[in-house]
């Protein structure tokens, strides 16, 4: 099955390897770069009509396929209506999970199918003996009361401590009903094996002759799992000695308390990729379809656990200069020669549910792609029935993306520009010169009972500062790891030690080898002066530190002095004027004929700069990410973005033509449109005279009005402006102060639009172009002639303000029927929002 997937991904490599067809290939990308959406079934109480129209309106919409996620009901059985939850894997569930596959794939569409309802895995299936473990430490002089399931491990009377192997009693979150029950145990390979028998193959039944594109396992979210019934055993099997008399070392600090730790992190680790990872990749495989898992959280996996799985994935949000998981998945698949790194993308963003906007969409999809992300997997889109009105269901706190946001008319813009740009990072190979070691050992250590992961202590470790450092210097990175480290062919010139105790003495003889073959190490804060592990501390240790002695490293005693010794080592691959060097984001990907460039304004303010690139190239060409067209000549070396803009720069060996200057701004004349428009709304009897452009929210009969609403006008061209470039300007937009406190957990853009929050643009009946996204502008000249012209603008708000002037959904007897399986989150102050056209509307003439 690897090698199937291996010689499919080397064949699409090779259908783009001349730059002709690369051109070819960015203006008509290929079907399987479209994003996909979480389809959210609620309850699940799913009916096949509705399937249907979903699908089909996806995929006209450009979304390629859908992961099927089965939830927690929203509403209840209304037998007089006909409205029922089936309970998950009923026949009834079956049978319209087995219609949704044919459906999709009738449409072309890929379909991924998570193994279980909610997460992480588990349910009714699952008995209190095979249900997530921990330890549990009690300090006491008596034996507490064991619980069901518990065991007694050990006693220490002078310690007073007591510690038993129980279970943690997480239930399964958000699960749907029939779905209910304990999250099983990660560490039991008869647990993983026991719901594969009993989920996973019911579910693939209703597959049939053609199996989901993939199976799913979501974040490993099994909080305070650090045990499992024989983990003394393995682990003197693993490390060498007896774990029951240094228990204590767990809760306490001892001289050698974080070499046990360490030694029982490592421990949990190995269990989880033998016994959880590696037979769902194996179960996977002999039913001919791929393992997608988002490996990182708990139980503790590692960079290097992503080479058990297929396809690896992420989840990011705003968080692109501090330690993220997005980059995780995207570092093992460089590393292990795996094209695709997917993300969960658009987990939180701008809260409540339909408050997002395309340009928030666009700005975080952004991050991921200069992350080494190229497959989205939206978050999300909730199947809603007619009967739930307007604007319909929605998950608990997440954004929505379905037809029911008014400006979903934009939506086949927004996904073929994001086809666009995953098709180009999913060419060539990756230049990020420098690999930031993860001290995963040191990660171990830091352990405590209830708190083992990785990820999550290494936040700590590789701070934000260091990253930091390394992007404003002009560079882009890899995480990697002991295990990959053993590998012979890095792919890098630098290797930072981010503060780094803990070392294996393996991998501290690679990175000699590496500087011996001119690779070049920097440590920064301190040196490794430690051999991980109990015994290996004992034995190991004077090596190392002899070792280092010989190590021709750098060092930056400071993270604020790295960027500095960066520049010393190697040219920056892409150089900003320090000013702008934060906003400035960039994915640089390498194919033979070609380096390509994915720039990114992550900012909500205009950058203008010279920039230098370091590339061979004797060429430059502008790609336009939204249209498919390329400029032959383009000058790379003044970078002008507006806030939240993307640009595409390719430079190739083609023959060197004369650079143009990119164009000056220059002073246009301009005509006044912001008067005088009859505005026509859904509902209401009679058109709207608006003298003066405003948002809808200002008088009383559209308050609360969700839609779309049209805007007529004639303009009067004069002749004297023919012959001159015209652009229908709507503003710059409105900053938005980030929240106080720091960075909230989702992502926004911090920049509303003057047209809130999409607009179609028509001349004389035919579409000129749409507004969404910075810069707000849409060129007229080809549609427009002297004498009279009829402007018609399509502009579509948010469901919210809707939402606002009703009293929103109780749950109050679902809760009671079902308990309380999700709140809503971010409705607090809800009020509708400015809407239609806000700004000075204008018409600019340019040369």
């Amino acid at each position: 099955m690897k090698t199937f997937l291996l010689a499919i991904a080397a064949l699409a490599l090779a259908r783009v390897s001349g730059a002709a067809d690369l051109r070819t290939s960015f203006a008509n990308p290929p079907a399987d770069c479209r994003i996909m959406m979480r389809w959210w079934w609620f309850g699940p109480a799913v009916a096949k009509p509705e399937i249907a129209r979903e699908l089909r309106v996806m995929q006209a919409a450009g979304i390629g396929g859908v992961e099927i996620q089965p939830v927690y009901p929203v509403a209840l059985d209304n037998p007089a209506a006909g409205f029922k939850n089936s309970p998950y894997l009923s026949g009834e569930f079956l049978d319209a999970l087995a219609f949704a596959a044919r459906t999709a794939k009738q449409l072309g569409m890929r379909v991924d199918i998570t193994l279980g309802s909610g997460w992480p895995y588990g349910g009714p299936r699952t008995p209190v003996t095979q249900a997530a473990g921990r330890l549990r430490v009690e300090r006491s002089a008596i034996l507490p009361a064991l619980e069901n399931g518990e065991t007694l491990l050990a006693n220490f009377p002078n310690k007073q401590l007591f510690f038993i192997a129980g279970r943690t009693g997480q239930q399964v979150k958000r699960a749907s009903v029939g779905a209910e029950g304990f999250v099983l145990d990660h560490y039991d390979r008869s647990a993983i094996e026991s719901h594969l028998a009993q989920v996973g193959e019911r579910l693939l039944s209703a597959f049939g002759a053609t199996p989901p594109y993939a199976v799913f396992s979501d974040s490993l979210e099994v909080y305070g799992s650090d045990w499992t019934g024989d983990l003394l055993r393995e682990f003197k099997r693993r490390r060498g000695y007896d774990l029951t008399p240094h228990l204590p070392e767990l809760v306490n600090d001892a001289p050698e308390s974080r070499a046990i730790r360490h030694d029982w992190g490592k421990t949990l680790t190995e269990l989880a990729e033998d016994r959880y990872l590696t037979p769902i990749a194996a179960w996977a495989h002999r039913h001919h379809t791929r393992f997608r898992s988002q490996t990182y959280g708990e139980p503790p996996v590692i960079l290097s656990s992503n080479a058990l799985v297929d396809l690896s994935e992420g989840e990011a949000g705003p968080r692109w200069r501090t330690f993220n998981t997005s980059r995780w998945a995207a570092s093992a698949n460089h590393l292990y020669g795996r094209n695709i790194t997917s993300t969960e993308t658009w987990t939180w963003l701008h809260a409540p549910s339909f408050r997002a906007t395309p340009l928030d969409m666009k700005a975080e999809a952004d991050l991921h792609f200069i992350e080494g992300v190229n497959q989205l997997i939206g978050h999300g889109w909730p199947y809603s029935p007619p009967q739930a009105g307007e604007p319909g269901w929605r998950f608990y706190a997440a954004a929505a993306f379905n037809e029911h946001n008014p400006w979903f008319q934009v939506m086949p813009e927004i996904t073929r520009y994001l086809q666009r740009v995953s098709f180009l990072m999913r060419q060539g190979k990756p230049v990020n010169d420098i690999a930031i070691y993860l001290p995963t050992d040191d990660a171990w250590a830091a352990f405590t009972p209830g708190k083992t992961s990785v990820n999550k202590r290494l936040e700590t470790l590789v701070s934000p500062a260091l990253i930091s450092q390394i992007l404003n210097a002009g560079y882009n990175f890899d995480y990697i790891d002991d295990r990959a480290l053993a590998k012979t062919d890095l792919p890098y010139r630098v290797l930072i030690l981010p503060g780094v105790e803990r070392m294996p003495l393996e991998t501290l003889k690679r990175l000699e080898e590496f500087t011996h073959r001119g690779g070049i190490v920097i440590e920064t804060l301190r040196k490794p002066a430690l051999a991980p592990g109990f015994l290996g501390a004992q034995s190991e240790t004077p090596q190392i530190v002899e070792l280092e002695t010989r190590l021709h490293a750098r060092f930056a005693a400071s993270e604020q002095q790295l960027g500095n010794v960066l520049r010393e080592a190697l040219p920056p691959d892409l150089l900003v004027s320090p000013a702008v060097a934060a906003s400035i984001g960039f994915a640089h990907r390498k194919v033979a004929s070609a380096d390509l460039y994915f720039v990114v304004n992550t900012s909500n303010t205009p950058v203008g700069t010279i920039s230098r690139f370091r590339t061979a190239g004797t060429s430059a060409e502008l790609w336009d990410p939204f249209t498919g067209r390329t400029e032959e000549a383009y000058d790379a070396s003044v970078l002008r973005l507006a806030p939240y803009e993307s640009r595409v720069i390719v430079f190739s060996n083609d023959p060197p033509r004369p650079l143009k200057q990119t164009p000056a701004p220059q002073a246009a004349s301009t005509l006044d449109l912001s008067t005088n428009w009859t505005v026509t709304f859904n509902g209401l009897p009679q058109p709207v005279q608006m003298t003066q452009l405003h948002s809808w929210t200002e008088d009383a009969a559209t308050r609360f009005y969700s839609g779309r609403a049209i805007y007529r006008k004639s303009v009067d061209i004069p002749a004297d402006l023919a012959g001159k470039t015209l652009l229908l300007d709507f503003g710059e937009g409105e900053r938005v102060q980030p929240v106080s406190g720091g960075e909230a957990a989702g992502m926004r853009a911090l920049l509303e639009s003057p047209v809130r929050e999409s607009a179609l643009v028509y001349v004389n009946g035919q579409l000129a172009g749409s507004v969404w996204h910075p810069p707000y502008r849409v060129n007229l000249t080809k549609w427009m002639h002297s004498g009279l012209n009829e402007l018609r603008i399509e502009v579509a708000n948010l469901a919210i303000n809707e939402m606002a002037g009703h009293a929103l959904p109780g749950y109050k007897l679902l809760n009671q029927r079902y308990g309380v399986r999700f709140v809503p989150q971010g409705f607090e102050n809800f009020h509708a929002l400015p809407a239609g056209i806000l700004g000075h509307l204008q018409l600019l003439a340019t040369q």
